[in-house]
């Protein structure tokens, strides 16, 4: 197999930097929700965590094509962040975005698995010593989730990694700025020659994958729920 093009490395680091940021700019909300979800029961509880799915479930083109209407130049977040100057359709924040939206279930749900494997008379201990919500959460929960988070993560960057659908319906396929490593094989699936550049890419995508799915597995090995299962 020959080298990847200069084409080709550009969209694999386009992809790794979408995939990213996507993560570290998720991370904060999912631990908010995942948080919410696992503590507390609260009215409409079952519409978010059914609108929290919804990703997984639609068509990844009708979810690019709704973040198409929210954040295009004539939907209301698009208008509104054009106030800031702030543009993100037709973008590489665009397909931040889109990337992130795709892996975001991915993200709540390890997340809250790992708060709900947290032991809650810790917090309860904690809190008869006068520790704050706050305090408990950065002193106990968080500590004891971090495997799961990092699962999470990995899990969410791979989601992100790979994601085609939303992306090019969102931000389109604009050199440079937008193909990905996805939209990059589509493309030359669909050109005269390309499969040499389809394969080279392929193997790439196959191999981030594997890494992802074996770190996944190994963190996860870790993890307390686990070491008691094989005790």
């Amino acid at each position: 197999m020959t080298a990847l093009t200069a084409d080709e490395w550009q969209a694999l680091l386009l992809s790794l930097r979408v995939g990213l940021i996507a993560v570290a700019g998720s991370l904060p909300f999912a631990l908010g929700l995942a948080w919410l979800l696992s503590r507390h029961r609260f009215p409409g509880r079952i519409l978010l965590e059914s609108l929290l799915f919804l990703p997984l479930i639609l068509p990844p083109v009708v979810t690019g094509y709704a973040l198409l209407a929210l954040f295009g130049r004539h939907g209301p977040l698009g208008e509104l962040l054009a106030q800031f100057g702030i543009v993100v359709a037709f973008r590489w924040t665009g397909a931040v975005i889109a990337a992130a939206v795709m892996g975001f279930p991915l993200l709540v749900l390890s997340v809250r698995a790992a708060f709900d494997g947290v032991d809650r008379r810790l917090e309860t201990a904690a809190q008869t010593l006068g520790a704050g919500a706050w305090r408990r959460f950065a002193t106990i929960t968080l500590p004891l989730s971090l495997r799961g988070i990092a699962v999470g993560c990995v899990l969410a960057f791979a989601r992100a990694f790979g994601e085609f659908g939303a992306t090019i319906s969102f931000v389109s396929n604009i050199p440079g700025q937008t193909r990905t490593l996805p939209i990059a094989i589509y493309e030359l699936l669909n050109s005269p020659g390309g499969m040499p550049g389809v394969q080279r890419l392929a193997i790439v995508a196959l191999v981030v994958a594997l890494l992802a799915s074996a770190a996944a597995t190994f963190i996860a090995g870790g993890m307390p729920w686990r070491r008691r299962d094989h005790a």
